[in-house]
């Protein structure tokens, strides 16, 4: 087998092409809670203290120096990282909703009876009927 034609069967997989689908979704998901996060939720809450914008937040370790061109500033910037953090807690969050409703789901479609048995051919009738009536004997 070709090299190209193995790859082809790989990829013709049902599950690598959900895979694939997945990833891209989830990066778009991603996109949608970075934004969500950086534009309408942390502006009030940094309203809310003070104007504080928290993507500028840092703690400064070795300051720029002015007379030079050379960019030293060393900073932590633990601001980027609560933004991080919120993204996190967000994106967690809807997973665990959507796990949530998938086993729902899940459960509900347990507890739903299976399919109603078929009625009995009228052999197996006819047999259930012998079954019963020698069961219905008396011994002896």
């Amino acid at each position: 087998m070709s090299l190209f034609s193995e790859f082809k069967e790989f990829a013709a997989r049902g599950n690598v092409v959900d895979l694939a689908v997945g990833v891209v979704i989830g990066a778009s998901f991603g996109k949608i809670v970075t934004s969500l996060v950086d534009q309408v939720v942390m502006p009030p809450i940094g309203l809310l203290l003070g104007r504080v914008d928290f993507s500028k937040l840092e703690w400064v370790l070795v300051p720029e120096d002015p007379a030079t061109t050379a960019v030293e500033k060393v900073a932590i910037q633990y601001g980027a990282f609560l933004n991080t953090v919120i993204q996190f807690l967000i994106v967690a969050f809807v997973v665990f909703l959507m796990v949530k409703a998938i086993n729902k789901m899940r459960r509900d479609q347990a507890a739903d009876p299976a399919e109603v048995p078929a009625a009995p051919t009228p052999t197996e009738a006819l047999l259930i009927e012998i079954r019963d009536e020698l069961k219905a004997r008396p011994k002896g």
